[in-house]
């Protein structure tokens, strides 16, 4: 017998579920399923990717993230982000 089926969880609800035992949160940083640790901020995570804060903007579920606040705004799990890195060029 098969189990009803209960719905489509959102990618919060599942991320949420998948919490680890070492305490990090899943996120999507730009498509990818990723894991950053407990206590992240955004500023620390984008540091994480070799990118420089002054050259990137941070969309995090839909909503641009103010420069000005990376180092306040904390990753939380289920998280989505969109990080788009300015290069010059010609």
């Amino acid at each position: 017998m098969e189990a009803p089926y209960m719905g489509a969880k959102s990618i919060r609800e599942v991320s949420k579920s998948m919490s680890s035992l070492d305490g990090s949160k899943g996120v999507i940083i730009n498509g990818d399923h990723r894991r950053v640790a407990d206590g992240t901020s955004i500023a620390q995570m984008i540091a994480e990717y070799g990118l420089d804060p002054a050259k990137v903007a941070v969309e995090r579920n839909l909503e641009i993230v103010p420069r000005s606040t990376f180092s306040e705004v904390m990753v939380e799990d289920g998280d989505q982000f969109e990080i788009v890195h300015f290069v010059g060029g010609g």
